[in-house]
């Protein structure tokens, strides 16, 4: 290995460059996890995503390191007075402090953790809608004012569709979805004669009970009791749908939104198994480790879940007051998993990559948690610092999807550059001691032949 800056350039590919390698694919491949959605609906964000990642990393691998070789030392040019100081980073002493008692400081951050996380328990997903806007909205207040006026269930009927061919199915249809507990009217559309009142629950009565031919099928419209946001609604589409008889379809953007939520619902635990899967084959060779990885991924889980927390705490219970309660948009779960792990792996990368690099000096586990974390806590921060503030932003935004994501992600940037980094992870490296560096020694061998045996 030669010296000057092509000798640094070299070294520094050699390590930062290999663990930028790896958290580029982690991210990808973590990305990748939304295709489980189903090519139609996740495959145009999961390909943009994996394209922006892929042209930031061959610049990383290509063009930046060029671009240091010719620059030279010339690039510490304008660098800040007293940046060279020798002193002993903060981040070492503290380090220090959480391995004098690393079970103490261990049990308080799980403790934290999982006291913001419990609300995740209570998710329940479903799509905002102008009731969920700020109280001073004029569309809140035009929504507010039609649910006074003629019911919640008015801002999201529910559709009944037949063929052409099936009119008396669906006039069957209309008097039965009448009589249905939790309907508030029926209101068909009109077709010339067919005028006979249906109403259920005690409502109002309709204002026509005819069936209308429309592209070539026939619809009515169904009223709920409740808003398209209450569970009872939900309840109700199921129901209507198991006892109408065919082939009238319940239908609806209400309905649709019901669909689309309970599919991704069932969707979210594939995506998550994969994706962890994904990650843990990726760090082993990294880490040349299966106690790393594992450990990784339980951190991770715990700073996404504190984040799940807080989101459900402050938008689905209503915590602080705003008035806008109600579930959580259907796709605002998965987007926040897979990109908040994809981050908090780039974190996890680079502070273990350097940890490792000093483990393997003299094998000294303790040292090389407390070096590895002063060395990288002041990137890890300012990263952290600038997400934060990005994503923070969305917090004033006025629509309730881009809110419940911007908080999302703060706050698991946030928990994750703080509990996780600073007392979780240096706690339980500290706990396990070379145990973190445990791997079955012929899989070892076979993945990386000439090394000596961690």
């Amino acid at each position: 290995m030669g010296g000057g800056r092509g000798g640094a350039v070299e070294r520094a590919m050699r390590t930062a460059g290999r663990s930028v390698s790896f958290a580029g694919l982690i991210v990808i491949a973590t990305g990748a996890g939304i295709l489980l959605l189903g090519p139609s609906l996740g495959g145009g964000v999961a390909l943009a995503a994996g394209c922006g990642v892929v042209m930031v990393l061959l610049a990383s691998l290509t063009l930046l390191p060029a671009l240091l070789v010719v620059i030279g030392t010339r690039i510490d040019r304008f660098a800040l007075p007293g940046r060279a100081a020798r002193s002993v980073p903060w981040s070492y002493r503290w380090s220090k402090v959480v391995q004098r008692r690393p079970w103490t400081a261990g049990a308080i951050a799980l403790v934290a953790l999982v006291a913001l996380a419990l609300p995740a328990t209570q998710l329940r997903v479903g799509w905002s809608d102008a009731g969920n806007r700020p109280v001073t909205d004029t569309t809140r207040r035009a929504h507010d004012l039609l649910a006074q006026g003629f019911g919640p269930g008015m801002a999201g009927p529910l559709v009944l569709a037949a063929p052409a061919t099936a009119a008396a199915e669906l006039r069957a249809a209309v008097r039965q979805a009448a009589a249905t507990p939790g309907v508030a009217q029926v209101i068909p559309a009109e077709n010339g004669a067919d005028r006979a009142p249906e109403a259920g629950d005690g409502a109002a009565q309709a204002p026509a009970a005819g069936v209308r031919e429309y592209a070539g099928g026939r619809v009515a419209l169904v009223i709920p009791a409740t808003g398209p946001q209450d569970e009872r609604t939900e309840q109700l589409i199921h129901r209507l749908r198991a006892e109408l008889p065919a082939p009238v379809l319940v239908s609806g953007s209400t309905a649709a939104a019901a669909d689309y939520a309970e599919h991704t619902a069932d969707r979210l635990p594939w995506v998550v198994g994969a994706v962890l899967l994904a990650a843990f084959v990726l760090l082993v060779p990294v880490f040349r480790s299966l106690v790393v990885p594992l450990k990784a991924i339980v951190v991770n889980l715990l700073s996404i879940g504190a984040a799940y927390g807080v989101v459900v705490a402050v938008f689905q219970f209503d915590v602080l007051g705003q008035g806008t309660a109600g579930p959580i948009d259907a796709w605002v779960p998965m987007m926040l998993f897979t990109i908040m792990f994809g981050l908090s792996m780039d974190y996890e990368v680079f502070l273990l990559s350097r940890i490792r690099e000093e483990y393997l000096k003299d094998r000294d586990n303790t040292r090389a948690v407390a070096d590895g974390l002063a060395r990288t806590a002041a990137v890890i921060t300012s990263v952290a610092t600038i997400m934060f503030c990005v994503f923070a932003a969305f917090g004033a935004f006025d629509d309730r999807a881009l809110r419940v994501m911007g908080v999302g992600l703060a706050v698991a940037v946030l928990v994750d550059a703080t509990v996780v980094r600073l007392v979780l992870v240096p706690a339980a490296m500290e706990v396990l001691g070379d145990r973190n560096w445990w791997f079955p020694g012929l899989t070892f061998r076979r993945l990386t032949p000439g090394q000596k045996r961690t």
